[in-house]
């Protein structure tokens, strides 16, 4: 086992701690000076460093910053008698474990180094260059071991040669253009263009020449000619996110585009080829649109040759632990701090969560602990409100006996399920009720009225403020602006 270095000039302090530490059972040894601790890692490193911070000659941070540099995963803990905002601020920035300001109590000081020989990584640990945040998770993805990930694997191996046109169906959050990109680029047209759109964030009016261009002249402000997204994926593939949301009258013409394999440009004459293959996306139940009449049925069929449900986030957890490590890296490296690192407890308290916003959710998550956490290591109480309030309403406990000693929860003990929150009761009853009158579309007209009670709600707690409603409802806030559009929901 390695020791707790102790780094003080001040011998009382030296003294105690050691005599702290042997009763504990673990090894320790002292310096008097920096100097005399950056001598002796030449050697090998600690388990865990406690130094303080102003000391003769070289200072407890110009420490903390060359062992940072040389074993990035050594944990050190910064104590000093002169706490003060800046210095605290500054061990933190520079990696600093935890901060333990003079006079300290033994007992917590004692925990405090127990918690970070916990959390110690390798000195040969280091982070893989895993890319930008969305490719690699898509990587991430892409190396699933969740059952419901293998069928989708195995759906874009058989599609590889194929040129069919393919429905992704999932929640949103889930990563449905990275599944498309995946079929883009294992596709014989992988040396062509993969082109995104997303129908429900651009205006109605703008969509048509979005999709197909426009002629100079053929509407005021069209100056020049314009190539469409029809026209700069050729040869490509073409991803029409949120299909469902399309407007009804340009489904007619993304119909005829798909039955004669071309179009014409807004204000053009002449038919230009559409070499494209067309992947689809939407969260929304298209059967149930096209029962409604606000999707065609014609295009459904059309788009609907290949379907590739990809599960939400709450289906494939093996996929939790990976994304976490993911996002946590990115955010610190986005905002220029130490990553945080999390408990065994907090990330099973992670995992346990439903993710209703699925993976973007999650690096929400992910990025509001890089934040708001007040230390490096990170606990079951520092978690976001959305994950100790679900806790707190019947979620399985994370402070088993298993998980106190750090060891994995037995894989045949099924976790304890959340009692049925109150409102399903009264909502049985209602839906009972329209059933006995035959109402038509049940589902679909109870579906709006929930939406409207969330959204409402949601605006209403946050005060009109949409990117905090949709971030407290797990949603993107394009998703949460199209829903108010299509309720006629105002701030």
């Amino acid at each position: 086992m390695k020791a707790v270095w102790i780094v003080d000039d001040d011998q009382s302090i030296r003294w105690v701690l050691e005599k702290a530490l042997a009763r504990a059972s673990m090894p320790v040894r002292s310096f008097a000076s920096a100097a005399e601790a950056l001598d002796a890692l030449q050697d090998g490193a600690p388990a865990v460093l406690v130094t303080d911070v102003r000391m003769p000659g070289q200072d407890g941070l110009a420490l903390l910053q060359r062992i940072k540099r040389e074993h990035p995963g050594l944990p050190v803990i910064v104590m000093t008698a002169f706490s003060d905002l800046n210095s605290t601020v500054e061990a933190f920035q520079k990696g600093a474990f935890d901060y333990l300001p003079k006079p300290f109590d033994v007992n917590v000081a004692l925990s405090l180094i127990r918690r970070a020989a916990q959390t110690a990584e390798p000195d040969d640990a280091a982070v893989p260059d895993t890319g930008g945040g969305a490719a690699a998770a898509g990587r991430i993805m892409m190396q699933s071991l969740a059952p419901a990930m293998q069928e989708v694997f195995r759906a874009i191996g058989r599609l590889a040669s194929s040129a069919a046109t393919v429905l992704i169906t999932g929640e949103s959050g889930t990563g449905k253009e990275l599944i498309a990109r995946a079929l883009h680029e294992h596709s014989n047209r992988a040396g062509g263009p993969f082109v995104a759109l997303n129908a429900a964030a651009i205006p109605k009016d703008l969509l048509e020449a979005e999709l197909f261009g426009h002629e100079r002249g053929a509407f005021t402000g069209a100056t020049q000619q314009r190539r469409g997204r029809f026209e700069e994926a050729g040869g490509g593939t073409l991803f029409l996110d949120e299909i469902g949301d399309m407007p009804f009258e340009l489904q007619t013409r993304l119909l005829r585009v798909l039955a004669e394999g071309s179009f014409y440009r807004v204000g053009g004459s002449q038919a230009i080829r559409a070499d494209v293959r067309i992947v689809a996306a939407t969260h929304q139940p298209l059967e149930q649109r096209v029962a409604e009449g606000r999707f065609r049925e014609d295009l459904f069929h059309r788009l609907n040759v290949i379907r590739l449900r990809l599960p939400p986030l709450r289906e494939r957890k093996e996929d939790i632990p990976a994304l976490v490590r993911l996002f946590l890296q990115h955010s610190a490296a986005d905002m220029g701090v130490p990553v945080r690192r999390l408990t065994p407890e907090a990330l099973r308290a992670l995992s346990a969560f439903d993710y209703p916003g699925n993976i973007r959710q999650l690096e929400n998550f992910c990025q509001w602990l890089t934040v708001m956490s007040s230390g490096q290591v990170i606990e079951p109480k520092d978690l976001p409100p959305e994950i100790l309030a679900w806790q707190e309403r019947g979620a399985a406990p994370t402070g088993s006996a298993a998980a106190q000693d750090g060891g994995a929860l037995a894989p045949d003990a099924p976790a304890a399920e959340p009692p049925s929150p109150e409102w399903l009761e009264p909502l049985a009853r209602e839906v009972g009720r329209r059933l006995a009158r035959n109402e038509p579309a049940v589902m679909a007209t109870l579906a709006r009225d929930f939406e409207r009670v969330l959204l409402e709600t949601a605006l209403d707690y946050s005060r009109g403020r949409r990117m905090e409603a949709a971030q407290r409802l797990g949603i993107g806030r394009n998703t949460l602006t199209r829903k108010c559009a299509e309720l006629g929901i105002s701030d």
